[in-house]
């Protein structure tokens, strides 16, 4: 059985996964320390919940930019206006569109 590994990720697509990783944490980091505060009855809660809401917020805006930053740099593997996925690519060797 033949595995086909997959090529690397595009620099801005890699650099977005890394911001929505980092969110990710930062929003997990905020909900234990929410969690904690709630059951030690603290007042750190109040900014903690506000804390959390931001990296939900930011974490949210991390994946619509990772999805985004995907189209971007599928659409740049293909030519305009081709039929095939790969066709008229640079890294086929076809030609160079303006």
């Amino acid at each position: 059985m033949a595995v086909r590994r997959r090529g690397r990720l595009p620099d801005e697509v890699r650099a977005a996964a890394v911001r929505a990783g980092l969110a990710f944490a930062f929003t997990v980091f905020t909900f234990v320390v929410a969690l904690f505060a709630s059951w030690a009855h603290t007042a750190l809660l109040t900014p903690a919940l506000a804390l959390m809401a931001l990296g939900v917020f930011a974490l949210a805006w991390c994946l619509i930019d990772v999805a985004v930053s995907r189209q971007v740099a599928a659409s740049r593997r293909r030519a305009p206006n081709s039929t095939g996925p790969l066709e008229g690519s640079r890294e086929r060797g076809g030609a160079r569109h303006r």
